[in-house]
């Protein structure tokens, strides 16, 4: 008998121990932290890994991305998103950080529009307009969440008739997988009972340096968008869509997020604040194209965002001011998170000559967004040769040209290419604004990440 309980408290311990090890996430998180009630509905933290050890982590309040871990050059893994270390951080303060926006992604004019012929007015929250659904917007909500594996949750949220003044009831889900190449994939679907309009995207603050100490400035985007859609004071679009050549708004070519963001001389940037724009992409929802490229040369880590969605907006954090202490005790000061949210573009509900927004019965609404981290691989110039340099991003070949000047040097940053390989996409003063190249990406990143 004595040796049956000490049997017992033996695989007790080791119960235990199993359970206190699978409770704290890679990055540091402990699920205790987020284990409560809210509005009647149990709050979990949710961790999913894959073979390489990258591992994300989520929460059922506004279905958040709490952290994204993943490594840098040198194998040394890092946190790549701002959040909080505890529920409490999300409940305390108002933030979107890494959550499941909706039911209108980005803005709607004076939270108004007419459909049907019937005019509908909207919860508003931001110089008079709707923004990001509204003062309670899904990001405030509870999340109903599945675990389908070690690797792919599934979540849920139905949003009643009426829900900050919109029509329909509308059931919005999305499956994020954790694929086998270290990307996020967001498939996101969503039905209605009654005519109804959808803009869902998510809204993670990435800093690839792993350290929010530090800022964004330094990170090098690139986006495949030949136009933009301007905005007034009040960060709402005019209705045009303008060109990007000649701008600081042209990143057709890899730059330094920093390097031209506070001219304000540039009136689009003194209405943002910085960059809170909406590009118009040219991917024309090809979800095996990369929108968009961004490294952070440091840590050589990288992000490559396809989407099927017409544009993305880019927003730089412009607004955090050191108010915010996030995880691990670091306080968010300006522009050290980079928001990539993919989307239809800003009031489209008001703008008949962009795509439309609305969805009816019987119809679903559908939407993919793929964020792929990875390594900036330098390694590929050192062995030589204008065929690696073809196999490389535009961002790659750039930093290989700096770090080994003459090497893929025609083509660093997609500059002038003598065989044609890689066009001009640059603009001389004066000479008007030519048609060109969007900014090519790997070769290897045209066939798109690796399936589910």
């Amino acid at each position: 008998m004595k040796k049956l309980l000490v049997l017992a408290s033996l695989a007790i311990t080791l119960v235990m121990t199993g359970c206190s090890k699978s409770a704290q996430s890679l990055s540091g998180l402990n699920r205790k932290d987020f284990q409560t009630e809210i509005d009647g509905k149990k709050n979990d933290l949710y961790i999913l890994k894959n073979k390489n050890g990258m591992e994300v982590c989520m929460t059922n309040f506004g279905s958040r991305i709490v952290s994204i871990w993943v490594p840098d050059k040198n194998g040394k893994f890092g946190d790549v998103v701002l959040g909080f270390d505890s529920i409490g951080g999300y409940l305390n303060n108002k933030s979107d950080f890494g959550a499941f926006i909706g039911r209108y992604g980005n803005r709607i004019a004076k939270g108004k529009f007419t459909l049907d012929g019937k005019e509908y007015q909207l919860s508003t929250n931001n110089f008079g307009h709707s923004l990001h659904g509204g003062v309670k917007g899904f990001q405030y909500h509870m999340f109903d969440i599945k675990q389908l594996s070690d690797t792919a949750l599934e979540v849920s949220y139905v949003s009643a008739d009426g829900e900050m003044g919109f029509p329909g009831t509308l059931t919005s889900k999305a499956v994020y997988t954790l694929t086998s190449d270290n990307a996020i994939d967001i498939s996101y679907t969503a039905t209605t009972d009654k005519p109804t309009i959808v803009n869902l995207t998510n809204h993670s603050y990435f800093n690839l340096t792993g350290d929010p100490k530090k800022d964004i400035l330094g990170h090098v985007m690139c986006i495949d968008a030949d136009g933009f859609t301007p905005v007034d004071t009040t960060f709402m679009t005019t209705g045009e869509i303008t060109p990007v050549c000649c701008t600081p708004m042209d990143f057709r070519k890899p730059t330094k997020i920093g390097e031209r963001i506070n001219n304000f001389d540039f009136v689009q940037l003194k209405n943002g604040n910085g960059y809170d724009h909406n590009w118009v992409l040219n991917t024309k929802g090809n979800v095996s194209v990369p929108a968009c490229f961004v490294v952070e040369p440091e840590s050589g880590r990288t992000l490559t965002v396809y989407t099927s969605e017409p544009g993305v907006q880019v927003y730089t954090g412009n607004f955090l001011d050191g108010k915010v202490t996030g995880k691990k005790g670091i306080v968010y000061n300006q522009r050290v998170g980079l928001c990539l949210e993919t989307q239809h573009y800003p009031d489209s509900p008001n703008k008949p000559q962009w795509p439309t927004v609305v969805v009816r019965p019987g119809q679903t609404y559908t939407s993919h967004c793929i964020y792929k981290f990875g390594i900036m691989d330098t390694t590929k110039c050192q062995q030589g040769g204008c065929e690696k340099c073809k196999s490389m991003t535009p961002a790659q070949k750039d930093s290989c040209s700096k770090a080994n000047p003459g090497c893929c040097k025609d083509k660093a940053a997609c500059s002038k290419d003598q065989s044609g390989c890689c066009k001009d996409m640059t603009c001389k003063s004066g000479e008007g604004c030519k048609k060109t190249e969007a900014c090519k990406m790997a070769t290897s990143d045209k066939k798109g990440p690796a399936k589910k």
